[in-house]
């Protein structure tokens, strides 16, 4: 009995003792912190080394836009896609064909209108009146003139649109290209130390999908 009571005894003091430890002695894990924010910082200037150097398998996605903003198709031929620079200049060519096409019908509705409305007096200020708008009506002459205008100017926005929409193509394309979706790919999960919040150590887990 005597030994047992000397057991437990020796066995409390040393759980004590532990315990002491655990709540005076916080753990130190500067060391894994540190090594761990270099491994990071290594692969970020890994990554800016390659990509100024121009390793990069795929053009930076800002450098197409900026090249679709500076010529139309120009991002398009970078992303590797060529066929659609005739699509896009293609747009172009159409847009402008019509808007010149409803400019000069706006330009001879207006000249017949002006003429018309100030008569035998017109100073001809915007040209004479084509032959085709002879004897026109003058409420038809202004409602088709306000139509021509209209329509013009939504043109000139749908060309800014067809602008913009190459400069978006090209950017988005730059993104997605670096993507492989076919269907000959692998997965390779990589677990490895990590720090967590507030600096304690803990376990990260990243997911890599490749090309077999």
């Amino acid at each position: 009995m005597k030994w047992a009571n000397l057991i437990i005894l020796v066995i409390f003091f040393l759980f004590d003792d532990v315990a002491a430890q655990h709540n005076f002695i916080e753990p130190d894990y500067t060391l894994l912190q540190n090594r761990y924010y270099q491994m990071l910082s290594y692969e970020v200037s890994q990554q800016q080394e390659d990509e100024e150097s121009g390793n990069s398998e795929y053009p930076s996605p800002r450098s197409v836009m900026f090249k679709s903003m500076m010529i139309p198709g120009w991002g398009q031929i970078e992303n590797r896609q060529i066929w659609k620079v005739p699509i896009v200049y293609g747009l172009f060519a159409g847009v402008g064909v019509y808007t010149a096409h409803l400019n000069s019908q706006y330009q001879d509705y207006r000249a017949a209108y002006y003429n018309a409305v100030q008569g035998a007096d017109s100073d001809l200020r915007f040209g004479p009146t084509p032959d085709y708008l002879q004897n026109v009506n003058t409420n038809q002459l202004q409602a088709n003139r306000n139509t021509l205008r209209n329509q013009r100017d939504f043109m000139f926005v749908v060309m800014g649109l067809a602008y913009g929409l190459n400069i978006l193509d090209a950017y988005v394309y730059a993104h997605m290209r670096s993507f492989d979706v076919s269907d000959d790919l692998s997965a390779r999960t990589i677990i490895e130390p990590g720090i967590l919040e507030y600096g304690s150590p803990g376990i990260r887990v990243s997911l890599t999908l490749f090309t077999r």
